[in-house]
């Protein structure tokens, strides 16, 4: 019998997490599915996916009715909703955390408010009220990578929070996040706490990157790598979570039990349809990593996928690929910020909308 396609990925020491949450996919057996048949190891969720499981579906609309009698705010009401779908989703997922190495796998993401983006001290107090309200080992509380975010990553990690960061698009903000995941497991065992128990992913977001940088390529001559810039910063990326997991420093604290900050390719999906449907996912699988994806993708890639482990070769190429980038003129770390403020907007945006969507189900009640 073939293996599956998906499965083989892990073969190959990679994760695959489903980047899609809603009640449905509990309730009708599709998430249990997708675990033993497909191998899948986690979830993330975003405002985004939220927006569209509340605003799609009346599944939620008894419970913001019951929430609505009370005094909580919009946001409150939300949170009370994704906090009952995280728990769900992590308790299908307690099998995976509870293998033979516990606490490898098994996560399921929760975000702050986008609002608190640019908001230390904000995000530092909403991650430990979600996570002590979640309470749930496997669980991580979504950070975003932005340089306020930092100080708060550094923090929540100190607390012994597992910490997925996300909306990283550049390799000077990658290093800055091992940087924080690092010094947050020092200030902890310096408090003399625990930090064998705490898991950290860093999100590197893909397909963003190519869809701003191809047509600049095409203007500067450069047609020729169209959708492979994303790929090259990975394989860079990756050279430096070798770098800084195998330091000294580092391995001070893996006597410890300290885990490392396994990268995470996010928005794995192909948005130009002249790439594969898998380009993304094929080319990202390596050891130690993990990708989440959509259920389209994952579904495509069952269909279709090759699984090799292609993140690893080809670094020589990656890193001459950015000098001929660099010498056209392309400021990666500038699109990298830019891609981050707009990270930020397309987060808010549909947070507004599912802040409404609460508020108008609330004037039906």
């Amino acid at each position: 019998m073939t293996t599956n396609k998906v499965k083989q990925i892990h073969e190959h020491g990679q994760s695959i997490w489903l980047d899609f949450i809603d009640r449905e996919l509990m309730r009708s057996g599709k998430l249990q599915k997708l675990i033993d048949e497909d191998g899948i190891r986690g979830i993330t969720s975003n405002p985004a996916i939220f927006e569209k499981a509340i605003s799609s579906s009346s599944d939620y609309d008894n419970d913001i009715a019951q929430l609505a009698t009370g005094d909580k705010t919009n946001e409150e009401i939300f949170f009370a909703l994704a906090i009952d779908d995280i728990q769900q989703a992590a308790d299908f997922f307690d099998k995976v955390y509870n293998e033979e190495v516990v606490g490898a796998d098994g996560y399921v993401s929760l975000e702050v408010s986008p609002f608190l983006a640019l908001d230390t001290q904000g995000t530092i107090d909403q991650a430990l009220d979600l996570w002590e309200k979640v309470d749930r080992k496997n669980v991580m509380i979504k950070i975003p990578g932005t340089l306020p975010g930092l100080p708060a990553i550094r923090r929540a990690i100190a607390e012994g929070l597992n910490i997925n960061v996300t909306l990283l698009f550049g390799l000077e903000r990658y290093e800055a996040v091992t940087e924080a995941y690092i010094s947050g497991l020092e200030d902890r065992l310096h408090a003399g706490g625990d930090i064998s128990q705490i898991s950290s992913v860093a999100s590197f977001f893909m397909s963003r990157i190519d869809v701003l940088v191809d047509p600049v390529l095409d203007e500067k001559g450069l047609g020729d790598l169209k959708g492979e810039v994303a790929i090259a910063l990975a394989k860079k990326a990756y050279e430096i979570y070798q770098r800084v997991f195998s330091s000294e420093r580092w391995n001070k604290l893996a006597e410890k039990g300290a885990k490392p900050q396994r990268l995470l390719w996010a928005s794995t999906s192909s948005k130009n349809p002249a790439f594969k449907d898998t380009k993304y996912l094929e080319a990202l699988i390596g050891p130690n990593t993990v990708d989440t994806a959509p259920l389209e993708t994952i579904e495509a890639f069952r269909d279709h996928g090759v699984a090799a482990n292609n993140l690893e070769p080809g670094l020589e190429q990656a890193t001459e690929l950015l000098e001929k980038v660099k010498n056209a003129g392309i400021d990666l770390e500038a699109i990298a910020r830019q891609l981050e403020q707009e990270g930020i907007d397309k987060f808010n945006a549909p947070y507004e909308k599912l802040l409404k969507a609460i508020e108008d189900q609330k004037s039906k009640s």
